[in-house]
């Protein structure tokens, strides 16, 4: 069985620099050699080896260059973290892999998932009113469509409704869909600064 989360606390700036520098680096190895970083948990303390789920979002001059993540953890943080920042820079499907002049003007952002907690809900105005602005983010599933929506979309998309709708067009289904076996759950960030 993997380690669970540990106590609260256990982002401190050590631990926050720590992954932030594993993440640069797997980037940097991927624009040297076009190979993976090679990160082995072991060799890292504690908080870094517990598994958890985490996302790399790149911005370049504010916009967008690629984001990667997972949403269950499955491999130990620190590794999550090497193979997420590899992955937002040269696997996103939607940008070519990026370039090593790219790098003036790139910003990474780090996030940290806490583990899904499965909502109930018996409309889809009832699971609107559950839904909490700014804090979580949505995994949304139904037969073989699934979205998610990381808690920073709420600053482009700050309404409930307009979060959910653009929630089920990322799925590929229509804005006003619904159905009965729909499956939702919620999850919070830890930005690494």
């Amino acid at each position: 069985m993997a380690p669970g989360p540990s106590a609260e606390g256990w982002l401190t700036p050590d631990v926050a620099g720590l992954l932030v520098d594993v993440a640069w680096r797997a980037i940097h190895a991927g624009l040297a050699d076009a190979r993976r970083l090679a990160v082995r948990a072991a060799e890292y303390p504690e908080p870094v080896r517990e598994y958890r789920a985490t996302f790399v979002t790149l911005l370049r001059r504010g916009d967008l260059r690629g984001c990667m993540g997972t949403i269950l953890p499955h491999r130990p943080l620190v590794e999550d973290v090497a193979h997420n920042a590899y992955s937002a820079a040269f696997g996103d499907p939607r940008f070519p892999p990026l370039e090593r002049h790219e790098l003036d003007g790139l910003d990474l952002h780090l996030s940290v998932l806490s583990p899904l907690e499965a909502m109930a809900f018996r409309s889809e105005s009832d699971l609107l009113q559950q839904i909490r602005p700014g804090v979580d983010g949505l995994l949304l599933e139904d037969g073989h469509h699934v979205g998610t929506f990381l808690p920073s979309v709420w600053e482009s998309l700050p309404e409930p409704e307009a979060f959910w709708r653009a929630l089920k067009r990322k799925a590929g289904l229509p804005a006003t869909y619904w159905s009965a076996t729909l499956r939702v759950s919620r999850y919070t960030a830890t930005p690494v600064p």
